[in-house]
């Protein structure tokens, strides 16, 4: 049994072999974005942070006020993630072959990718300036906030894409809101320590494992809707 559902009448009628390269471009940028979030900021950016622990701190903590790689962060690797995620709700969209609720799913992979550009107002303050401030500034109360919207975003993006798709995806989609849930809950439960300046030993970890189910959720994604693409193309093909 396929993963996707058998093409709709919607599908077999969509434009030709442009319009279908074009909607691959745009999903593939699902699979670069996993890549550029986990080399961007775990390689090149915790490789340029002196001291910087990935158990311990969170992946906010490189694009802080105060972090030496903010430039990097920001100037970077912000705006090229943004445009790979816009890119991809895009695509998502156009494979939807109005299936609603890959439609909603599009929409909202769009709005996640331009909350980044909104959390640039909202940026978190480093351990050692929230320590000598001696409580928390307005913009990082503003970041976890945006930082809630973020995960209603992806749990919402999830559970909507799932649902043209065969029991195995939706399972597996459930299973990944699940871990982004849990997970997540967990590092907010260390948020009072890092604001404390106390230690955050598994702070960075249960973020990195929640976040690491998503990006791996929108790889699946993207194969499941490539696979799909190329399906409606060759079907295509046979009929003429």
């Amino acid at each position: 049994m396929s993963t996707l559902e058998q093409p709709s009448p919607v599908e077999r009628s969509r434009p030709g072999t442009g319009s279908q390269a074009l909607t691959r471009v745009l999903l593939s940028c699902g699979i670069a974005y996993a890549l550029l979030y986990v080399v961007g900021n775990d390689v090149l950016a915790a490789g340029r942070f002196p001291g910087y622990d990935r158990l311990a701190q969170n992946i906010s903590e490189l694009s802080a006020i105060g972090s030496p790689v903010r430039t990097l962060e920001l100037a970077v690797l912000l705006p090229a993630g943004t445009a790979l995620m816009v890119a991809f709700g895009v695509g998502v969209w156009r494979s939807a072959a109005g299936r609603r609720s890959l439609l909603v799913a599009g929409g909202l992979i769009v709005a996640c990718g331009l909350v980044g550009l909104v959390a640039l107002a909202f940026p978190m303050t480093s351990r050692a300036l929230l320590v000598a401030a001696g409580a928390m500034p307005s913009n990082d109360l503003g970041h976890i906030v945006l930082t809630g919207v973020t995960v209603l975003l992806i749990v919402g993006m999830i559970a909507a894409a799932a649902v043209p798709f065969s029991t195995g995806f939706r399972v597996y989609s459930v299973v990944s809101a699940l871990v982004v849930l849990v997970f997540g809950a967990l590092t907010g439960t260390q948020a009072p320590q890092l604001a404390a300046g106390a230690p955050t030993p598994w702070m960075g970890l249960s973020e990195r494992v929640s976040i690491g189910a998503w990006l791996l959720w929108l790889v699946v994604l993207a194969v499941v809707l490539l696979a799909g693409t190329r399906r409606v193309a060759s079907t295509g093909s046979d009929a003429r």
